[in-house]
């Protein structure tokens, strides 16, 4: 075309719609890049989001402390109880034969105390009375050596008249056989002394031996009462383990139990969502968490009630360890086939109770989370 031809006239006014166009596509594009600025640095700086996150619980595990036969379910999966609510209730009768041993163990061990009791006091009498048997054979003692003093005179006086007949030989030979006989009464009346004497030590060393179980002890404190009132109470408990009660508000989840089914102690056998108690661990890139702190606000919706729902909280903790690193398996670096992947870091974000009785969460929803960096 030369420079003399004229441009067609719709040839001109299409270049100047596409100019047109183009320009404000350009503005429009200048625009958003604008918008775009202006809202990273007012807010999109502020904050960091993942839609990594899912919701969680700390569920409580139901288990019986006892191993015995389920004779009752009284509840099912899905069914909201109260704290205290029966769960199961378990056969019984091994525990209440248990407990009535108990019950006699104790009652034994009562009467036992008591009879320590008495027999102390009997052998307190008993000293009393080895005293005065003491006392009367100390008068033996006395009156049998009276008894000698005044025989052997009577002998001495015999045998000084016998030179001069005063006396026969017959009354000399009856005085030696009294002075014989008083000697021996004397020597009996001894031994007797000293027989009620060890009676008596023996008594009191009896005593001894029962107030030493008794003493300073009341039937409360009795050893023996206490190890048979633990053992009864031990019994009780194990009664009272027979049923099974929810220990926390929440959403039963995972019965496996059934009537009949003899359970083991310690084997889970249901859980107990606390609906009230949810909270969301939102895995944050460990480039996003340079800004996060425990206690700053954030946001949480989920897919169940969609963006319309907005759920606040706060970060309760960070996880010390990225999801990698505790995974069952975790990842060998270690090799030649190493190549660099972003990690990803569990933070805890807890939920508002009100919101959670509004708006109901299950473990395992998942979530978008959005955390605001500005503070607390």
């Amino acid at each position: 075309m030369s420079d003399t031809e004229q441009v067609p006239p719709g040839d001109a006014q299409r270049a100047t719609t596409r100019r047109t166009w183009l320009i404000r596509l350009g503005l429009a594009v200048l625009v958003i890049v604008a918008a775009y600025a202006l809202w990273y640095l007012l807010i999109g700086r502020n904050s960091v989001d993942t839609d990594d996150a899912y919701v969680g619980a700390e569920m409580a595990q139901i288990t019986p402390l006892s191993s015995a036969t389920v004779i009752a379910v009284e509840v099912s999966n899905t069914q909201f109880v109260r704290k205290g609510t029966v769960l199961a209730m378990l056969d019984p009768a091994d525990a209440q034969v248990t407990e009535g041993s108990a019950e006699a163990d104790l009652a034994l061990a009562q009467r036992r105390f008591h009879q320590s009791q008495a027999t102390g006091a009997a052998l307190t009498a008993q000293i009393g009375a080895r005293a005065a048997d003491i006392a009367s054979a100390q008068a033996h003692v006395g009156s049998a050596s009276a008894d000698v003093d005044k025989a052997r005179a009577d002998l001495s006086r015999r045998e000084a008249l016998v030179g001069i007949g005063g006396v026969s030989g017959e009354e000399v030979t009856t005085a030696r056989k009294n002075a014989i006989e008083a000697q021996a009464a004397l020597a009996a009346a001894r031994a007797m002394l000293a027989q009620a004497e060890a009676a008596r030590s023996a008594a009191r060393g009896t005593a001894n031996a029962a107030d030493a179980l008794v003493s300073g002890l009341t039937e409360a404190s009795d050893p023996g009462v206490r190890a048979a009132q633990a053992r009864l109470t031990s019994a009780r408990l194990e009664v009272g383990r027979m049923v099974i009660r929810a220990p926390i508000d929440g959403v039963v989840s995972g019965r496996q139990v059934q009537v009949g089914q003899r359970v083991a102690a310690g084997t889970p056998i249901m859980a107990i969502v606390p609906q009230s108690q949810m909270f969301v661990d939102a895995n944050f890139k460990e480039s996003q968490l340079r800004g996060v702190r425990v206690g700053m606000k954030a946001e949480v919706t989920t897919d169940l009630y969609g963006s319309g729902v907005v759920f606040h909280g706060k970060v309760s903790g960070i996880a010390a360890a990225t999801g990698a690193a505790t995974a069952l398996i975790p990842a060998q670096n270690a090799t030649g086939n190493w190549i660099k992947v972003v990690q990803r870091v569990p933070v805890r974000i807890t939920l508002d109770p009100q919101e959670l009785a509004k708006h109901p969460l299950g473990i395992g929803l998942s979530c978008d989370a959005s955390i605001d960096l500005t503070g607390g």
